[in-house]
């Protein structure tokens, strides 16, 4: 008697415990159904409405694989680190070349062996927009872009005076023009105008902006001169003019009592630094607005052979010169011989602009 109420006891429990094994498996089923469907759909592994199953042990194994599956991939997302998305933002403003005017600072004795490069590649597409500022006349530029071509009458010495006359030139020609964008490159310098654009889109030109690269690991000092002989220490960022930079024309409104007319030369002569160490210094120190660095300007004061070929479209300027003793020069291979193309400029263009005329027709992008 005592066996068989062991045996019955025994065999109670366990259908106790497979009683409770199916409630559990019923509620995880009807926990994962979706509402409103009246438990005729689950979720499937890719959120769809699936119909279930007659068969109870197929459907509560969808259930439970469903349901892991979503699990897992909750935390991989979780444990992913946050990126950039690769679309670019949003631009702030709808601008075009038309609304920049880019300032080329040259001398005359660099008309034939820099500028005729510049106006055989990247000028060539953007003479509406490019004003060349230089200290000597030349019929031959005149007739290439006309007006263009202005003789700012200071002197051809690379001193800072000299320089600090023609930036003086480019500031109130600007203003002129009524553009948007005032921007400032050398005679070095190949501009790539449409990544120009698409950087400029995402600031408002009312707003104050000063975008450029330093070419200094730390700000610049210099002294101040105050009346009645003092003194006093100044340390400022300041974009380099040999990458280039650029200046909206809210902030270029507000340069006007320090840049306009004389005034550029004789706030200059206060710090005794060069041009643009000047922009720098009215920008950052008088007016208290941050340099906006972006590393898509690029002068001869760096290792070029860093930029790469698949990067040059991104790039918004580039230079050639000499760096640390060597040729420092884009490094691009195969479509000029460097006898041909020593400053690597027209293999630049061609590679952004293959369909021009004298580009080599084997070239392919």
């Amino acid at each position: 008697m005592l066996k068989n109420g062991a045996k019955k006891t025994a065999v109670s429990g366990a259908c106790s415990a497979s009683l409770c094994l199916l409630l559990l498996l019923l509620v995880a089923v009807h926990h994962h159904q979706v509402p409103g469907t009246g438990g005729d759909a689950v979720l499937g592994e890719t959120g769809v409405r699936s119909p279930l199953l007659r068969n109870g042990e197929d459907s509560n194994r969808r259930g439970f694989s469903s349901y892991f599956t979503r699990l897992t991939r909750g935390r991989r997302e979780a444990d992913r680190p946050p990126g950039r998305s690769s679309e670019d933002p949003p631009p702030a403003e709808d601008i075009g070349a038309q609304d920049v005017f880019i300032a080329v600072k040259t001398t005359k004795k660099f008309h034939r062996s820099r500028l005729d490069l510049l106006l055989e590649t990247w000028i060539s597409r953007n003479v509406q927009q490019t004003y060349i500022f230089t200290d000597g006349e030349d019929e031959e530029l005149k007739k290439k872009i006309g007006s263009h071509a202005i003789n700012t009458n200071c002197s051809a010495a690379h001193s800072r005076q000299a320089l600090s006359c023609k930036m003086a030139v480019e500031y109130d020609r600007f203003i002129e023009s009524r553009k948007k964008w005032f921007c400032h490159v050398d005679d070095d310098n190949y501009v790539n105008v449409g990544t120009l654009v698409k950087l400029l889109s995402r600031y408002q030109h009312t707003q104050d902006v000063y975008l450029g690269k330093p070419s200094l690991d730390r700000p610049i000092e210099a002294t101040e001169r105050l009346p009645d002989n003092k003194m006093k220490p100044v340390n400022f960022w300041f974009a380099t003019g040999g990458a280039g930079f650029c200046v909206s024309r809210g902030l270029a409104l507000k340069m006007s009592p320090w840049a306009s007319g004389g005034h550029f030369m004789n706030t200059a002569e206060k710090i005794r630094l060069p041009d643009d160490c000047t922009i720098g210094y009215i920008i950052e120190s008088v007016l208290g607005v941050p340099l906006t660095r972006s590393n898509l300007f690029h002068s001869h004061l760096e290792n070029l052979q860093q930029v790469s070929k698949s990067e040059v479209h991104r790039q918004i300027t580039l230079s050639y010169g000499m760096f640390e003793n060597k040729s420092n020069i884009i490094n691009l291979k195969g479509l000029f011989p460097l006898e041909e193309d020593p400053s690597r400029f027209k293999s630049v263009h061609c590679l952004l602009y293959p369909d021009t005329p004298w580009c080599p027709p084997q070239v392919a992008f």
